[in-house]
């Protein structure tokens, strides 16, 4: 059914959450003095930073970023990638099934984040927040990632956790697949949700076959 699979990183891939609010929570406090319960803040989960600073109020946001991605240092140890996430993505990889990210993260912030788990090798196309004039959910960075691929909206799924994500989707007339495993709204509209990180398999089990196939065939020349 699908020949493309473009991934969010946040919440879909590793999860960040309580990094990233408590390091957001930390930065706050140092530059207002205010202490925000981690609920008001979940808004912030799918977006670049420098939005999320600005509807915050916060006037000099790229002093205020470079701040929040060294105070999120400090919850490095409590990132992790999702249960079953790697085998599967290597596993794509292995049978050159294609595959891309579309992040709100900068460059800098992959290189810090993202880069230490040792997967970004395993996908061919990557678009960045620094990418694009526009982001999620404009469908901008999905659009820039089809371009790059040479991939038709039709054939290709996105999958991601918020809400951003899926209007993303929805704006580039590429399907969405909700991860349940990373979201916080599990009602969202999604064509596909993903219970567990092997239900990817399904989403690709036709070029999955065909590949195979090939393999085999080429075995038994």
């Amino acid at each position: 059914m699908y020949k493309y699979l473009i991934f969010d990183i946040d919440g879909t891939i590793i999860d960040t959450e309580k990094a990233v609010i408590g390091s957001l929570q930390k930065l706050l406090k140092v530059e207002t003095g205010i202490d925000y319960p981690a609920d008001e803040l979940s808004f912030v989960l799918g977006i670049p930073g420098s939005v999320a600073l600005r509807q915050l109020n916060i006037a000099d946001t790229d002093q205020a970023c470079l701040k929040w991605n060294e105070y999120l240092k400090e919850f490095y140890n409590s990132i992790r990638v999702f249960p079953d996430l790697e085998e599967i993505i290597k596993y794509l990889h292995d049978l050159k099934i294609k595959t891309g990210i579309v992040t709100s993260k900068t460059k800098q912030e992959l290189l810090d984040d993202f880069y230490p788990f040792g997967l970004h090798d395993y996908f061919d196309y990557i678009v960045c927040a620094d990418d694009t004039t526009k982001h999620k959910p404009d469908p901008e960075p999905i659009l820039k990632c089809l371009e790059l691929a040479q991939a038709s909206p039709a054939e290709t799924i996105y999958i991601g956790d918020t809400g951003y994500d899926m209007q993303s989707a929805h704006h580039a007339g590429v399907d969405f697949a909700l991860a349940l495993w990373g979201t916080k709204d599990p009602n969202l509209n999604a064509k596909i949700k993903l219970s567990h990180p092997k239900e990817l398999l399904d989403i690709v089990k036709t070029e999955i076959e065909r590949v195979e196939g090939q393999l085999n065939d080429s075995y038994g020349q």
